[in-house]
């Protein structure tokens, strides 16, 4: 009991200051159907009788480093959510394939227009992780920011292009709306109460984007016809880039493959 409320003050005290930290929600391997508009004089719509698309898989040429293991004794409710050891989700990978990988159109897409979307996109703060831990989201659609647990998280982004904010939740079933205005790519998430806690964001203008599953495999759906740009993204590994050209209702494959490192990475 004593421990409980040397915790539970320190909590308070957390919040007081305005310090909090952040885990659920699925990620897609496939990037949404693109909608769009009547053409304006500054864009135009997608045919989608012509439109085709891009797919592919993400595999590590190499050994991946350990995840580093995570220590959770400072938060005991979080020590009691986590019956089993945690680790950092910084390589996931299985039989080569490498999982949370942005991958997304960079250019080539010219003056095409879309509709804005309606759904919500949620962060999770859930066993104390962030879920998901790689994701995507639109230019001006809703953040959902939510805390599943029963201790206090926080969510503090940020950005280089966008607003940063670092927003405290420290009552269970608490959510907060939030949204970026500008592409960018990525923009970190942390927390600053728990510190092992860790996501990122990929903000673009279009739906043209996706997260590797855990087979390493991505769809880029219902492209324009076009030469574009396509960037595969790691938190540890950096960018690739590889130019593709996509005909009328054409199917391409494209592939990526990061060089694992040399050295154990400290995550």
């Amino acid at each position: 009991m004593r421990l409980r409320n040397v915790w539970m003050c320190a909590l308070g005290i957390a919040l007081v200051a305005s310090v909090a930290c952040g885990g659920g929600q699925s990620t897609s391997n496939k990037s949404a159907e693109p909608t769009a508009p009547a053409g304006t004089p500054a864009g135009q719509k997608v045919d989608m009788a012509t439109a085709g698309d891009v797919k592919g898989t993400v595999t590590l040429d190499g050994t991946a480093p350990k995840n580093a293991p995570i220590k959770m004794n400072a938060d005991p409710i979080c020590l009691k959510l986590n019956k089993d050891p945690q680790f950092q989700e910084t390589f996931m990978v299985a039989d080569g394939k490498l999982a949370n990988v942005f991958v997304y159109v960079k250019d080539g897409l010219g003056n095409y227009v879309y509709d804005q979307p309606t759904d919500k996109v949620t962060i999770d703060q859930q066993n104390c992780r962030y879920h998901p831990h790689v994701f995507g989201m639109r230019v001006g659609q809703t953040l959902v920011i939510k805390n599943s647990d029963d201790t206090l998280h926080n969510i503090h982004a940020m950005p280089k292009t966008n607003t940063e904010f670092n927003e405290g939740e420290p009552i269970k079933g608490m959510t907060r709306d939030k949204v970026f205005t500008a592409k960018e790519v990525m923009v970190p998430f942390k927390c600053d109460v728990h510190g092992w806690m860790n996501a990122y964001v990929g903000v673009l203008d279009h739906p043209y984007y996706a997260v590797t599953d855990k087979d390493g495999k991505f769809e880029l759906k219902s492209l324009p016809p076009g030469t574009y740009t396509i960037e595969a993204w790691h938190e540890k590994l950096g960018a690739q880039e590889q130019k593709v050209t996509l005909g009328q209702k054409e199917s391409k494959d494209v592939s990526f493959t990061f060089k694992a490192p040399a050295v154990p990475t400290n995550n």
